[in-house]
């Protein structure tokens, strides 16, 4: 029985969230729905390790769904890339969940408790099964399934906040607008192979040769994947759906969701298009490289003009994402090292301080910068974990935004390419002002007078402090993380055709 479990582990990854999902609306009001959620999360978080410690050797799992081998059948793949980005977003679920007890419960009203579980699950599916498959219209078809799930989710925020039903719609057209945008691009390259298997398509794209409809196979899926990670200047859907989206819904969407759609970006450049041809190249160079710059700062340099904690996060997270782009555009095995490591550098660090911001939000009952005078000697863990947190995301010694640039500085300088090397620092130091001026706020400003602010509770702490410290001690000892991105770095260069420079 056992055996036959971990031969359907792959399967399982998907299944039981997608099994669970209706369950949570059945079970009805209370916390069974809750539990239920949450104890699935913790199975897929297992089963994630179990496929990562698989694969970590660099070995690969390959699924054939109800026994038809690809590429006639729909395959799950499982390498040390997916097992990584499977890792995050089950992780990063497990402690959501029961961040979410407390949070959910002060933020959206009992009787919808059980919808908003249930979208939250078919969320997880949705996310899991795009990372796991090997089908390429399988992708658009999980891209969708997290997607309608968290248009749901971010309109549920509509309880506290009305704009968060604006922001859902926003959220929906411009997702709409970038999955018809993908499946175009994979109906294009579907009309050069006959094959919907990507490890098929990039055999049949490699003996196909040079095309331009392979061009803008490719262009469609750039474009319709760059709306998905928020991809300056495709972002404008990303403020708001954070900003307005119940506080457990923005710390897992942003510690998960975009990075799902990077790895989509890299399994299809790398995997299925690869690097024979000089136009996609071109295209990272040209294109993604300056607008990943131009991400960095724009969005920093917004960032720090906000009062709202949650839309300053958002801004950071664009910024966050250019810096993930940045390494994939210097197309060398250090900068694509840099990437891949951020994925969770970023997803840890950001999803800490999405969690902070729901804990200063159920104490003071928002989450504007000008409301949390003086919170620090109300609320110290709380306040404590954000000035943790944005260490990490400045980039400080002993963090994980240090490794993390570290690597992005160390790939410009084997370039020769030192301005970009300080741009990168540049980026840096206005990282420091917008966290500053949380800092000051929470511990150098006066509180108002007559109010009290309680400290959060352990259910939501614990979750933040968790991340918090997996930011310092992968900053501290790297050497799991690091060697995790420069293997997944090397299966992808294995992957594809391109001229790496050394």
């Amino acid at each position: 029985m056992m055996a036959l479990i971990v031969s359907n582990l792959p399967a399982l990854q998907v299944a039981l969230p997608i099994i669970a999902a209706p369950f949570c609306l059945i079970l009805g009001r209370g916390a069974w729905a809750w539990a239920l959620a949450t104890i699935v999360s913790f199975v897929t978080f297992a089963i994630s390790l179990a496929l990562f410690a698989s694969v970590y050797d660099g070995s690969i799992i390959s699924y054939h769904m109800g026994g038809w081998a690809p590429p006639i059948g729909i395959e799950y793949r499982v390498d040390i890339v997916n097992a990584f980005v499977l890792l995050i977003v089950s992780g990063v679920a497990a402690l959501v969940l029961p961040y979410a007890y407390r949070s959910v419960a002060d933020e959206i009203p009992a009787d919808r408790q059980p919808i908003f579980y249930t979208a939250f699950l078919l969320c997880v599916a949705g996310l899991l099964g795009v990372t796991i498959t090997g089908d390429a219209f399988n992708v658009f078809v999980f891209l969708e399934i997290s997607s309608l799930s968290t248009y749901a989710l971010v309109a549920s925020g509509a309880w506290r906040n009305k704009r968060a039903l604006t922001a859902s719609y926003n959220y929906l057209i411009m997702g709409t607008v970038g999955a018809t945008f993908f499946v175009i691009g994979i109906g294009m390259l579907y009309m050069i192979t006959g094959t919907l298997n990507m490890a098929d398509l990039a055999v049949r794209i490699a003996d196909h040769g040079d095309s331009s409809t392979l061009h803008m196979g490719f262009v469609f899926i750039l474009i319709g994947i760059g709306l998905k990670l928020a991809m300056f200047p495709l972002h404008l859907w990303l403020p708001n759906a954070y900003s307005f989206a119940p506080s457990a819904v923005t710390a897992f969407l942003a510690a998960t969701a975009t990075k799902v759609a990077v790895y989509v970006m890299l399994r299809f450049m790398f995997t299925v298009l690869g690097f024979d041809f000089e136009f996609q190249a071109d295209t990272l160079k040209l294109v993604v490289f300056p607008l990943a710059v131009a991400a960095m700062f724009a969005a920093s340099l917004v960032a720090i003009f906000q009062d709202d904690l949650k839309r300053m996060l958002a801004y950071s997270s664009i910024a966050q994402i250019g810096y993930i782009l940045l390494g994939l555009a210097f197309l060398t095995h250090t900068g694509l090292l840099a990437s891949i490591v951020h994925l969770f550098n970023h997803a840890v660090t950001k999803g800490a301080l999405f969690m902070v911001a729901g804990c200063f939000v159920l104490s003071t009952g928002t989450s504007s910068i000008s409301s949390l005078r003086g919170v620090g000697r109300d609320m110290p863990w709380t306040a404590a974990a954000f000035v943790a947190g944005g260490f990490s995301l400045i980039g400080l010694p002993l963090t994980v935004g240090f490794i993390s640039k570290w690597y992005l500085v160390q790939a410009a300088l084997e370039l020769g390419w030192w301005p970009v090397a300080l741009l990168i620092m540049a980026s840096s130091l206005l990282a420091i002002i917008y966290v500053w001026r949380v800092v000051e706020a929470v511990y150098l400003q006066p509180a108002p007078e007559g109010i009290t602010r309680k400290e959060a509770p352990l259910s939501m702490l614990v979750p933040a402090w968790i991340l918090v410290g997996l930011s310092i001690w992968f900053g501290v000892s790297a050497s799991l993380t690091t060697t995790a991105a420069s293997r997944a770095a090397d299966a992808l260069i294995g992957q594809s055709q391109i001229l790496w420079q050394e």
